[in-house]
């Protein structure tokens, strides 16, 4: 454990920086690597995406012409339900309709949905309502139990709620940093959630709704005891 985890876990800050030089060059270098990754991986998400849309539609197309028994009124109650989940998320993330990623997917799911039900085609209409209440509970649990505030500046968000551990007595603070106070304290082996870092810092959350900062050197992935066993 280095010194500053040591502090806060009986408060770290930032040290001063070394050797700026030499380790700039390298951080530089590393920061080219992985933007060149990022877009790549954006790049295949974009494909798949692109991918699940055409799926989605051959699903539907084929619905259409094979006559499912699907009802009229069960598709109506499933597109209701995909309004409710979808009206649930955008409340959730503060999201108006159209805008971000999820609820996006999510409301133009449910647009598909209410066009092939319109079109009397209530197997498919049902399969699209489906898939908008999915994507919409994949989202809300992005979020974690009771939602979580808008991120900081250099903040990064998990693409999913981590499941952690702390590994030593740790104080977890209203900020990422030292200088913020201390909002309560885990004991070694507490089950935390993990929902975003920031430099040295990650946001987490218990099973009691408390929720605020911890060093990362004081957390591992839940499973991983103290000491790295």
């Amino acid at each position: 454990m280095t010194p500053q985890a040591a502090k806060d876990s009986a408060a770290g800050g930032p040290s001063a920086p070394r050797g700026v030089s030499a380790r700039d060059s390298m951080l530089e270098q590393r920061v080219a690597r992985l933007d060149l990754q990022l877009a790549e991986r954006d790049a295949q998400v974009e494909d798949l995406q692109a991918r699940l849309d055409e799926a989605r539609q051959e699903v539907v197309r084929a619905l259409a012409k094979l006559q499912t028994v699907a009802s009229r009124a069960e598709a109506a109650s499933a597109i209701a339900e995909a309004e409710i989940a979808v009206q649930a998320l955008r409340a959730a993330t503060g999201t108006p309709p159209g805008g971000g990623s999820d609820a996006a997917q999510t409301g133009a799911l449910l647009e598909q949905a209410s066009a092939v039900f319109a079109k009397q085609n209530y197997g498919g209409a049902l399969y699209l309502a489906n898939q908008a209440k999915s994507l919409a509970g994949v989202g809300r649990s992005r979020l974690g139990a009771g939602g979580r505030p808008p991120l900081r500046t250099g903040e990064v968000s998990f693409a999913v709620p981590v499941r952690l551990q702390a590994t030593a007595r740790g104080r977890v603070r209203d900020g990422p940093g030292a200088a913020y106070k201390v909002l309560f304290t885990v004991e070694p082996g507490a089950e935390l959630v993990g929902y975003s870092y920031l430099e040295r810092w990650v946001r987490v959350g218990d099973d009691g709704g408390r929720a605020g900062w911890m060093l990362l050197s004081l957390v591992a992935r839940r499973g991983i005891e103290p000491g790295g066993r």
